[in-house]
């Protein structure tokens, strides 16, 4: 038991910007991504409660959408968009793999991330700006564990490159099944809690498969920051459902 609360917490402390003990245990590591989905729910409780706070307060919708487009990147401390940038960077550079993987590890930033992160936000901003006044605010609580779940799914199943963190590490095939099982659990659970709202959920995971299918298939190996790159377009995919509902 010790060593799964030592997961959570390094997990914690690794991907939220929520604060967390700064525990490091080597035992551990292999189990961490199992409760990213459960971080995801801490960063969904609150991006559900900003929304309902916006309501409650009547506030214009260019400022809920400001609000609401912001919190998931503020909430991770901005590392996922990292990764973002570096894989349009990498991806959209059309070179030889050799070179695509260069500019992934490159640590300056080019201009196909800068324009990729402004219509990035652009895009989130209105999505979130133009959600109708009876949109249920409830279902921004299963979002990130959504996507979170789907990015854990994603590192353990897939071939990592060489230089991933992951690479040397035997990361157990029976946390397929549970991951999977958690996804199955939060798609039904916004059904159930949401309704017809469910279907951001699955816009998610959509959206989620499209950006990964991209990233992986154009760097031929999996690592942190193609998940992040699915999970950022992942989560747009959702915001743009809920726009439209």
């Amino acid at each position: 038991m010790k060593t799964y609360l030592h997961a959570f917490a390094m997990c914690q402390s690794m991907f939220c910007a929520i604060p967390a003990p700064q525990i490091w245990d080597e035992k551990a590591k292999d189990k961490m991504l199992l409760f990213l989905p459960l971080v995801g729910l801490e960063i969904g409780a609150i991006w559900a409660g900003l929304a309902w706070l916006c309501r409650f307060l009547e506030l214009p919708g260019l400022i809920t959408g400001l609000i609401l487009c912001a919190w998931p990147y503020l909430g991770t401390g901005f590392l996922h968009l990292d990764g973002f940038m570096d894989v349009t960077d990498a991806v959209k550079s059309w070179r030889d793999l050799e070179r695509r993987r260069a500019i992934l590890k490159d640590s300056h930033v080019g201009s196909f991330a800068v324009i990729g992160i402004v219509l990035l936000i652009l895009a989130q901003f209105a999505c979130f700006a133009s959600v109708p006044a009876h949109g249920d605010f409830r279902i921004l609580l299963f979002v990130p564990a959504v996507s979170r779940c789907c990015s854990s799914l994603a590192v353990t199943g897939l071939k990592p490159m060489s230089t991933s963190q992951y690479a040397d590490r035997n990361l157990p095939r029976s946390h397929l099944a549970v991951l999977g099982l958690m996804l199955c659990g939060l798609l039904a659970g916004g059904f159930l809690l949401c309704g017809n709202y469910g279907f951001v959920c699955v816009g998610c995971v959509v959206g989620y498969g499209f950006a990964l299918r991209r990233g992986y298939c154009s760097l031929e190996g999996m690592n942190g920051d193609i998940s992040g790159y699915a999970l950022t377009i992942g989560e747009l995919c959702a915001g743009a459902v809920y726009a439209l509902l």
